[in-house]
């Protein structure tokens, strides 16, 4: 699995302009299930968002995780996280398939949230709008097949 973790103060989602998910500090998750990711790959994605130093301790050094900051996530589906750049137009076909992606990304949101964090999630597969105070400004990418 891929993500971009992005530092926020704040984040929220929208669908048809109605508000669907927000956190306050904390993290916006955008995440893409790729072909051949199982369980295993969101299970450990989720544990290693849930540990990451990112935050700012006492002494301004990214010393502390989401968890000891008392934050939480804003998570959202973003299939082009797995684009293709070899031409001038992206390709998606290293995705999962549109139904293992969803369950895969239910699975990470719901392993995030056993992990102790208060969870939001967009709309699978809606056009969504986002917005977001990134704090820092921190963006941080992962890819499962790194770790």
């Amino acid at each position: 699995m891929r993500a971009i973790l992005q530092r926020v103060t704040r984040a929220q989602v929208s669908v048809g302009g109605q508000v669907i998910g927000r956190c306050g500090r904390g993290l916006l998750v955008l995440v893409c299930a790729m072909q051949g990711d199982a369980e295993a790959e969101a299970e450990k994605l989720a544990a290693k968002v849930a540990k990451m130093r990112i935050f700012r301790d006492d002494q301004d050094k990214m010393n502390l995780s989401i968890r000891d900051i008392g934050g939480a996530a804003l998570v959202i589906s973003q299939f082009t996280l797995a684009a293709d750049l070899r031409g001038n137009r992206p390709g998606f076909s290293t995705a999962a398939p549109p139904e293992r992606g969803r369950a895969l990304y239910e699975h990470f949101a719901a392993r995030l949230a056993a992990e102790g964090l208060p969870v939001e999630t967009g709309n699978f597969g809606a056009d969504m709008a986002v917005e977001l105070v990134n704090d820092g400004p921190v963006t941080i990418w992962i890819d499962t097949d790194q770790m």
